[in-house]
């Protein structure tokens, strides 16, 4: 890793900086306030791959229906799945609920209070363990989340790509990590990430580190981090349909329960394929259908999808195609309906 001489993260500027400036969050304790284990460890699963702003009502909606990691574990799974509806990459609801059911065991349903524990756990890996030993037990752990990536690969001007980038930039994170108060650093630098070094136009006159920035001081800020090459995004297209019965209710199904959007609630509809699919695949009943203008486009991490959104009317006498159940079109909110599906309900409802 090169860097110049004066590179480092001052620990104590940046804590005071943080006393002043720090975010107020719905899970983060007050100043002074020894923080609840189990807001910190739901806030941080929630907070993967996630933003911060997208979480906040999520996270407020959860404590209000499950106030304790005890009436978390006793709820039956498809109300986590529903609650979770919307902030996507649904195995971390599925783990979620595997997790709290596994402290819920543990005496007076605690959570381990080290690392390692909370990596036994179903769903912690060593970002959010080393997060929540951290900020909930003020235990000394490396906590390198993207904020912290990008102030540590400035201060430093780490030159590397992923993943020796990554190893440069959690040994550099590792060394600045002080003894004590590290819970309180580890939310300093995500919040000094957040609001003064961002992505683009970091404002540098304003930051703690700042003295001591390498890219600071080469004025190279917008060169870091340095990403590795992007691939190409596959693109997947399918069919999707929308079926009404006479009286208000709407055909749906329950995706298996492992694998992508895992225990959602989805409209019949065709395997997603790079080829596309056949005139008709997919559609669950024998039904007067009209495709829809337009399509459907959503980007998963891995690919993105087009689909073909097509529309039918059924009497009402009519019975649900195997694997599908009718619910009341009025309340498709209140099911487990991912993104990509309550795009097509819009969709659907609007043509």
């Amino acid at each position: 890793m090169r860097h110049s001489s004066i590179a480092k993260v001052d620990a104590t500027a940046l804590l005071a900086w943080y006393d002043r400036a720090r975010r107020e969050l719905a899970w983060r304790a007050p100043a002074g306030k020894r923080p609840d284990p189990y807001a910190v460890w739901l806030s941080e699963i929630m907070l993967q791959q996630t933003t911060v702003a997208a979480v906040k009502p999520y996270f407020v909606k959860f404590l209000a229906l499950w106030p304790s990691v005890r009436d978390l574990a006793e709820a039956p799974l498809e109300h986590i799945m529903r609650a979770w509806a919307g902030l996507g990459y649904y195995s971390r609801a599925r783990n979620l609920h595997a997790c709290a059911q596994s402290v819920a065991l543990l005496p007076a349903a605690a959570f381990p209070d080290t690392e390692q524990g909370l990596r036994d756990l179903p769903g912690i890996g060593s970002y959010t363990a080393a997060a929540i030993a951290a900020i909930a037990f003020g235990r000394r752990a490396v906590v390198v989340d993207g904020n912290v990536e990008r102030v540590i690969s400035r201060v430093f001007t780490v030159a590397a790509p992923p993943p020796a980038g990554k190893r440069a930039i959690y040994e550099a994170a590792d060394a600045a990590t002080p003894e004590e108060r590290a819970g309180d650093f580890a939310q300093a630098m995500m919040d000094l990430g957040a609001t003064i070094c961002t992505r683009r136009r970091p404002a540098c006159s304003l930051c703690p580190l700042a003295p001591n920035c390498s890219a600071r001081a080469a004025g190279t800020q917008d060169l870091y981090p340095v990403k590795a090459a992007r691939r190409k995004r596959p693109r997947r297209s399918g069919a999707v349909f929308y079926l009404r019965r006479a009286g208000g209710d709407v055909l749906v199904r329950t995706r298996p329960p492992s694998g992508l959007l895992g225990g959602m609630t989805e409209f019949p509809g065709s395997p997603w394929t790079e080829t596309g699919p056949e005139a008709g695949e997919g559609a669950p009943l024998a039904a007067d259908w009209r495709r829809l203008p337009g399509s459907i486009e959503h980007m998963f991490t891995h690919f993105s999808l087009d689909l073909e959104v097509w529309r039918g009317e059924a009497g009402a006498g009519a019975r649900a195609a195997q694997g599908c159940r009718w619910t009341r079109e009025a309340e498709l909110d209140g099911e487990a309906l991912p993104s990509v599906m309550r795009k097509v309900a819009a969709h659907a409802q609007n043509a």
